[in-house]
This record gives C-alpha cells, sequence and structure tokens, in this order.
C-alpha cells in the first residue's frame, strides 16, 4: 500500500470521488474545451494512479516521481478515450496508466538496452496486459509472442532485457536470525580448482570441523554446489546449511589468524 497521506503535493485524503453520471458529463464537457472540466475529471480521477502505484510500491523508486508519471498517463487516457467505446474509462486508463510507468522504468533502467529491444519488450508488455484481459489470467510467452508476430526467443530476451539489475547482497530469504542473500544461492562452476585450500592449509583446518561441517565446506567450496542443492542432497534447510557454512568459515579464518 502507498502510506503516504501526501504524494507529489497532492493530499490523496481529499481526492474527490466522481460518479459514473458526473464522469460522463464532464466527459462531454471535455470534449467541447471545457478546461474547468478538464480538471476536474483529472482531480476526480487521481484515486485510479494511485492504485496503479500499489504494484510497483516494492521497488526503489520515488513514488512522488512515478505518480507523476501515472498522471501523464491519465491524461493521455482522457485525450484518447471514445465514450463510444461502451466500456468504463476506468477500464481503459489503468492500462495506459501502467504502461506509462512501466516506459518511464525501462528508459530510467541504469543498463542501457537498445531502443528496439526496449520496443519490443514494451509491445509484448501492452499484449500481456490485452490477452489477459480477453483470457482472464496471465497469458504465455507463446502466445504473446503470436500476437505480436515474433519469436518466443525475442520475447524471452526482451523481457531480461528490460529488469532491473539486482545485488548479489539482496536478501531472499531471513528466518529472524539469519538472511540468506543472492549470492548464497549463486553456482560458481568456473573458480571450483582455485588452490585457496593450498594458501590456508585447509587440511588441518578441515580437522576441526564436525563431519557435517566438512561436508557443507566440501561440496560448497570445492564440487561448486549452491546452498540449496546442499541442503537438499543432505536434508536440511538452506538457512541451516547458510549458519553452518558461516560458523565453518569462521573457526578457519580463526586458527589462522
Amino acid at each position: 500500500m502507498i502510506r503516504k497521506v501526501e504524494i507529489s503535493n497532492v493530499d490523496t485524503s481529499k481526492l474527490p470521488i466522481l460518479s459514473n453520471k458526473e464522469k460522463d458529463e464532464l466527459f462531454l464537457k471535455i470534449k467541447q474545451g471545457d478546461l474547468e472540466a478538464r480538471e476536474k475529471f483529472i482531480n476526480g480521477n487521481l484515486r485510479l494512479v494511485l492504485s496503479v502505484l500499489q504494484r510497483f510500491s516494492s521497488r526503489s523508486e520515488n513514488m512522488d516521481d512515478l505518480f507523476q508519471v501515472g498522471c501523464v498517463g491519465l491524461i493521455k487516457s482522457i485525450d484518447n478515450f471514445d465514450l463510444s467505446l461502451n466500456v468504463q474509462f476506468s477500464t481503459y486508463a489503468v492500462p495506459m496508466i501502467i504502461g506509462e510507468i512501466r516506459r518511464y522504468l525501462r528508459d530510467n533502467n541504469p543498463i542501457r538496452v537498445s531502443r528496439s529491444i526496449r520496443d519490443l519488450a514494451y509491445k509484448a508488455l501492452q499484449a500481456r496486459e490485452k490477452l489477459t484481459k480477453e483470457l482472464s489470467k496471465e497469458p504465455t510467452i507463446e502466445q504473446i509472442a503470436k500476437e505480436i508476430g515474433v519469436n518466443r526467443e525475442e520475447i524471452v530476451f526482451s523481457f531480461e532485457a528490460i529488469q532491473d539489475p539486482l545485488s548479489l547482497q539482496e536478501p531472499v530469504f531471513n528466518d529472524g536470525t539469519e538472511s540468506i542473500y543472492i549470492m548464497d544461492q549463486v553456482k560458481d562452476s568456473k573458480n571450483t580448482d582455485e588452490k585457496w585450500a593450498d594458501v590456508i592449509t585447509i587440511e588441518q583446518a578441515m580437522k576441526k570441523l564436525s563431519e557435517r561441517e566438512k561436508m557443507i565446506i566440501n561440496k560448497r567450496f570445492f564440487d561448486g554446489r549452491t546452498q540449496m542443492e546442499v541442503a537438499n542432497e543432505i536434508g536440511i534447510s538452506q538457512a541451516q546449511v547458510s549458519r553452518l557454512e558461516k560458523d565453518a568459515i569462521y573457526r578457519i579464518k580463526k586458527l589462522y589468524k
């Protein structure tokens, strides 16, 4: 939920709510060039923007910025809406607002992605929104690809290209005492033969560990397994593997200070 009462200098607790009749009357005035009716219509639909922002509340983006971008989408919806479509304004506006916010996030991604790939991803997102409404469920990648006439692989690649980068220090689990990070789940198949064991004569240090700790250290640093893989193999939780691994490493380091 967006907990701020005020966002972009707008007091959200005092936003007006328009009835469908009021919306229709205002919209007719807007089409006749009534600017006052336009402003009233915009203010009466700002709650739509707030409801869309909830979808993006888990992101680290500034909510004030996203609210303003969402308002641009709302205004574009007003400019393009046609009463003869016989649909609720909100039904038409929400995908437009979402699209505007996603376009903003895509264009402000810190990893530079080619324009053609970003455009393809945007088309795919629009197609996904359209198919979701038609099918009443999330469409498959194949359905999206067919809708816009491209290969499945191109859709997958474009979606991956616009994803935000994650830090290896990003926590993915916490049991209240121990956190597991993305780096703990990364499998390293390239550096499994590193000779760091020779540097600190790990063989002597390993003798000080319990059998379970030895097994975890061997699997993690010599076999290149992830913590999840080790947990599945020895029948304990990933949090327990993480805790045992850290304890073992701490004891090894302590021996060679």
